[in-house]
């Protein structure tokens, strides 16, 4: 019918809702929200990109569920005098070793179970591990993944993450709107003209901001060469402050790549005119 279609945020039209929550409360609220100048629009995603944010959501509850069957049975062992290393692939490589141990103290048929737990265990790594083959995959047909992981601490799962969740850059202004978007940009409480900036907000998409947190740990805990400002700024704040810094700054970077159609270049620096 000519008009043009657009997304809006749920919690952005909730604050004009006047009376109880109705169709038709809804849609005046709808009409209202949308006339605001400053009022902020969600990008539409294609069918390909819900498709990855679906994978990337079926894998995430799979990693929630293998991780909640590994701490159960490293507990119950535990009861029994098994101590298990830490990690998850260090305690289920001694686990088949600590039940022949216990088969002279365990009943045969608790014995079963928990050896039946370790293939349910088992089976939950085959299924993860294929769900990342597929963006594996996925990432071989599309170039901004591929210009994505040359980011130091971006692999194949925040890339394809990346890519799925922002839709079209440019309905950003700028990255430190991504960044904000994510909730890696600093909360702010002012009065009277003063502006105190807090933690950060933690807006946003959780999975895509814990992503970029871990891949920036990894940076700062295995890379072999740090930037120079990285560097000073762990000289003087907390590691997990320097962490966040990097991961807001890789998103900004993230924003630059898909926004600007480049690749990647270490220490470049834009130039302002």
């Amino acid at each position: 019918m000519g008009h043009e279609v657009r997304l809006i945020a749920a919690q952005f039209v909730r604050p004009f809702v006047k009376s109880n929550k109705t169709d038709i409360a809804d849609a005046q609220a709808i009409w209202e929200a949308v006339q605001r100048p400053g009022m902020k629009f969600v990008s539409i995603k294609s069918e390909t990109q819900q498709a990855i944010l679906t994978l990337h959501r079926m894998r995430s509850q799979l990693v929630k569920v293998r991780t909640m069957q590994v701490n159960q049975l490293r507990g119950l062992l535990y009861e029994f005098g098994s101590d298990l290393p830490k990690g998850r692939k260090r305690g289920m490589e001694r686990i088949p070793a600590e039940l022949d141990q216990l088969e002279e103290t365990l009943p045969a048929m608790v014995l079963e179970a928990l050896r039946e737990q370790v293939r349910r265990i088992a089976d939950l790594d085959k299924d993860v591990e294929e769900i990342e083959r597929k963006l594996a995959v996925w990432k071989n047909e599309d170039e901004a993944v591929k210009r994505l992981m040359a980011i130091p601490g971006v692999g194949l799962q925040t890339a394809t993450a990346a890519v799925a969740t922002i839709g079209d850059a440019k309905a950003f202004k700028s990255g430190r709107e991504f960044a904000a978007f994510v909730g890696l940009a600093p909360r702010q409480s002012g009065t009277g003209g003063r502006v105190k900036l807090l933690g950060i907000s933690k807006r946003g998409d959780v999975y895509l901001r814990t992503l970029l947190i871990h891949g920036a740990r990894s940076v700062v805990s295995h890379a072999k060469q740090r930037e120079p400002w990285l560097e000073k700024l762990l000289g003087r704040r907390p590691v997990n402050v320097a962490v966040v810094a990097l991961a807001n700054k890789t998103a900004r970077t993230i924003w630059a790549l898909l926004a600007h159609d480049r690749i990647y270049q270490p220490r470049y620096a834009a130039r302002i005119t």
